[in-house]
């Protein structure tokens, strides 16, 4: 057997390694790269704290000494565009990705390891090629001229910075390699517990049937273009239902169909029978994904997304919400519906200071769900209320899928965040509302706890002590941005300290939960990311096939008129919401649809301050119908969330049951602010 000194030799000697010893061997390799990808990742997180010492001093130099440093603006985004880029090998080493496991969940674990290695070389293999190719070019042209920062007084290496594009897609490689390896070892062991489930034949007839869809609806178009961009759309959901992760099967989609565009540029299509294109897709058009990846790596306003998920994840660990639970309790303990009431505040209050949607509905399942079934609650109630109250964090600002919308937009993360304020509230007082009736009219739903005391005034002083820390908090993080102090990113990086502080002062902080909150802050961002590089990669090869003017041809050919057209497209929303996940349909379908709602020259009050009101209210009307995705089968992330730590008595249809009334005050909500404009854009325009 091989020994581990062998390993020391030159790359020859490791080749000749593997050559006699396959199994063992390239197992060794695979878990020693999955080793180095770790400790690599360990060390760059570790940057995430860096980040929020450089926000907060920036913030204390500027008002308490009334100094500048522009070289502390620009290390921020360089320490997030690093984060960022390390993290996606990270991510895919530890399995951390998004994907859609509807059917991949039924998949025997042989199957979804076939699927995982098809999805590694035909998806994410080429793009990984082309971003190391023309990363190393993008870098070296940088190195060359020894380029340093637009600005005097900026840092002087920005050369050095693009070096992290072929240098983390050199990671990605070795991290997809290893899982190669693994997989492959894994399928000539043959071992029999890996083949129960359903084969893999399960998603290939359901991307058959996307096909034959595809092929289908390609009959109403008139052009090659615009059959490619349909054939697009459905290449990508078909694929999604494999299971391998939405990042790379939307980074796989644009550079099939990228490779397609420019067969059909050079008549390599012409036995189809379909015409020839001028779509200027090649390989060189194609690197310039890599400028568009350097873009968002270096976007100063997605700094504040790896800043209030830390925020959110260390409020998690702080306390409060066990806190608030207790005091709370004891206040509503009389009130028939009391504890399901408790529930819905504590998750305003986690959604206005935390934003991290699974962590909420974890949270409130594990603190709330064992003591309301207890109290003889209705499940359906019990968990519709946990699980819809966990989800308004991604409302409610401080809301990461805001900032994302902001920047998709070119809108202003503050005025997003106050135009998502009266929405976010009154959803929140619609599900309060739900609850007091419900619990009045079926008393057996949500009965009195047995021995519930009356409150009183110390019940009362409780609840003020645990209430006060977290809304000042929140008035720090969103006072700051809505009084014009700080911007969103400087907030957040206060929002981050303060809830470390609020940590210490509960005396929950250790090195341990420190390590646990930047390891998932890590993986969080990373995920999110590395959907950024693949919608990067779509949107690019999307937009060269002309699919903005077909889509905004096909929206507008519906004869609508304007109201019409915004509920069509709401509706859009809505289906996607069933199958995709927020992030995938604010980075394809929203930027598709802002050109559109433009267009329609909708009559929105802007109260005299606003530039954007139209768009402010699209984009928060979309925020609200995307509330509903979290709820809604078989994609609802909450539902799988709560289903993690609920008692076995307690079933998927039960969540199932329970989610539906929320979804409908969603809709209802989403109805008011529909009809009402000024709801979203009021109060955007009182702060100028």
């Amino acid at each position: 057997m091989t020994t581990k000194t062998e390993y020391r030799g030159d790359v020859a000697e490791t080749y000749e390694a593997l050559i006699e010893h396959p199994d063992q061997d390239s197992q060794r390799v695979a878990v020693f790269i999955d080793g180095a990808i770790k400790r690599i990742g360990h060390v760059v997180m570790i940057a995430n704290l860096i980040l929020i010492a450089a926000i907060v001093s920036q913030v204390v130099l500027r008002y308490a000494l009334n100094l500048n440093f522009p070289k502390l603006d620009e290390l921020q985004w360089h320490l997030y565009g690093i984060v960022t880029m390390f993290g996606v090998s990270y991510a895919l080493v530890t399995d951390s990705h998004v994907r859609v496991d509807v059917l991949h969940m039924q998949l025997s674990r042989r199957a979804q390891r076939v699927v995982e290695m098809l999805g590694l070389i035909f998806l994410l293999s080429p793009f990984i090629y082309l971003m190391i190719d023309q990363g190393y070019d993008y870098f070296y042209s940088s190195f060359r001229l020894n380029e340093g920062s637009s600005s005097a007084t900026g840092l002087p290496w920005l050369w050095a910075f693009k070096a992290v594009i072929p240098i983390s897609f050199v990671l990605l490689g070795l991290a997809a390699l290893a899982r190669l390896i693994h997989d492959g070892h894994a399928l000539l062991q043959n071992r029999a517990d890996e083949r129960e489930g359903r084969s893999v034949l399960l998603v290939v007839s359901v991307f058959t049937v996307m096909m034959a869809i595809a092929f289908a609806l390609s009959f109403t178009v008139e052009t090659t273009e615009e059959m490619m961009v349909m054939g697009m759309f459905m290449t990508f959901i078909g694929l999604l239902f494999t299971g391998f992760p939405v990042a790379w099967t939307l980074a796989g989609t644009g550079m099939l169909f990228g490779f397609a565009a420019w067969a059909f540029d050079n008549d390599l299509m012409l036995w189809t029978g379909l015409e020839s294109t001028f779509t200027g897709l090649d390989y060189l058009t194609m690197g310039a994904v890599v400028n568009r990846v350097y873009a968002t790596m270096s976007n100063a306003v997605l700094v504040a997304l790896p800043m209030f998920i830390f925020m959110g994840l260390m409020l998690d660990e702080s306390g409060v919400a066990e806190r608030l639970m207790t005091a709370m309790t004891r206040l509503f303990g009389t009130v028939r519906g009391g504890l399901a009431i408790t529930v819905t505040l504590i998750g305003i209050v986690l959604a206005a200071s935390t934003g991290i949607v699974g962590a909420s509905v974890v949270l409130l399942g594990v603190l709330s769900l064992p003591t309301m079934l207890q109290n003889k609650y209705s499940k359906t109630l019990a968990t519709g209320t946990i699980a819809a109250s966990g989800t308004l964090g991604i409302l409610i600002p401080p809301s990461i899928m805001l900032v994302i919308m902001a920047d998709q937009m070119a809108l202003s993360v503050g005025d997003l965040f106050m135009a998502a304020m009266v929405p976010g509230v009154l959803l929140g007082t619609l599900y309060l509302g739900y609850i007091f009736i419900v619990a009045q009219l079926n008393r057996e739903a949500a009965p009195v706890p047995e021995g519930a005391v009356r409150p009183d005034w110390a019940a009362v002083k409780e609840v003020l002590l645990a209430v006060v820390p977290p809304l000042g908090l929140i008035l720090a993080v969103l006072g700051s941005i809505f009084a014009g102090i700080t911007t969103p990113t400087e907030a957040s990086g206060v929002g981050a300290i303060g809830a470390t502080l609020l940590a210490v002062l509960y005396r929950k902080l250790t090195f341990t939960k420190l390590w646990n909150v930047c390891k998932a802050t890590f993986n969080s961002t990373a995920y999110i990311f590395a959907i950024f590089l693949g919608a990067t990669v779509f949107s690019f090869v999307l937009r060269e096939l002309g699919g903005d003017e077909f889509i905004e041809h096909l929206i507008g050919s519906t004869g609508f008129g304007a109201n019409g057209t915004i509920i069509f497209i709401l509706f859009i929303c809505f289906l996607l919401g069933f199958f995709l996940d927020w992030i995938e349909i604010t980075l394809i379908v929203l930027p598709l649809m802002g050109p559109v709602v433009v267009g329609l020259g909708l009559d929105i009050p802007g109260f005299g301050a606003l530039d954007d009101p139209a768009l402010i209210w699209f984009v928060i009307l979309v925020a609200v119908t995307l509330q509903t995705s979290f709820l809604t089968p078989p994609v609802g992330f909450s539902l799988f969330y709560l289903k993690g730590v609920c008692p076995p008595e307690v079933k998927l249809t039960d969540i199932y049951k329970g989610v539906v009334p929320f979804v409908l005050l969603q809709i209802l909500c989403l109805a008011m602010v529909f009809v009402w404009p000024a709801l979203t854009t009021w109060l955007p325009s009182v702060a100028y």
